[in-house]
């Protein structure tokens, strides 16, 4: 299953509510939290987040792009978001913190930084439901993808496969219809899109033509 979930970072933010509606074919929603501290940028917080859902019916899938990653991922799952995840590097406990995300009901998913390892972290990948690896340095949308990731993307799916469970591999950062393929016979299935989605013409258009590509790159 290839899932496409359009980054709302790179959307209308004043007209949110009108964004999301041009997306409905999306499999989730994509919504990044950065406080300017573990990124270089500040965004939006969980207030917005909370009117959103008044908004959509989508599954909002929430990535935290900051410091206090076990104070606040806890407060997003509590909220009722599907999928909160969390950077390895920001974690002090990161076990314990995936564990409290599904106590209250949502999906745990741990982010890693391009240079980050996922081999240091491979025990834990059955306390996850997802892993994200970032293919660009985070903090901006428009980046070029990083393609010294997809060994990463290829190891990773073999460290899950490994555990016999069914975790989604994520990526996030330069996914177009030029990158997309080459990500998903790496052995990625979710697929984090900003600017190719709200850039184009038809953003609803575009999530369905992405996951045909991805499906389509899967069956060579």
């Amino acid at each position: 299953m290839h899932q496409i979930t359009p980054s709302i970072l790179n959307a209308d933010l004043a007209n949110l509510a009108v964004e999301v509606a041009r997306v409905p074919s999306s499999d989730m929603l994509h919504f990044d939290v950065m406080d300017n501290h573990f990124v270089p940028n500040l965004t939006l917080g969980l207030p917005v987040v909370q009117s959103l859902q008044a908004h959509t019916d989508l599954p909002l899938d929430i990535h935290l792009m900051i410091e206090d990653a076990d104070i606040w991922a806890p407060q997003y799952a509590d909220a009722g978001c599907f999928s909160v995840t969390f950077h390895v590097e920001a974690s002090k406990a990161p076990i314990r913190l995936a564990r409290e995300i599904r106590r209250l009901g949502s999906r745990a998913s741990m982010a890693l930084k391009p240079a980050t390892p996922i081999e240091p972290h491979a025990d834990m990948l059955e306390e996850l439901d997802m892993v994200l690896l970032m293919t660009v340095e985070p903090g901006f949308g428009g980046q070029k993808f990083l393609d010294l990731v997809l060994p990463k993307i290829e190891r990773t799916r073999k460290l899950i496969e490994g555990t016999g469970k069914q975790i989604w591999l994520q990526v996030d950062g330069g996914v177009s219809v030029d990158t997309i393929g080459r990500a998903a016979e790496a052995g990625a299935d979710v697929f984090v899109a900003g600017t190719a989605v709200y850039g184009a013409d038809n953003p609803d258009a575009m999530v369905n033509r992405l996951r045909e590509m991805a499906v389509a790159a899967c069956k060579h």
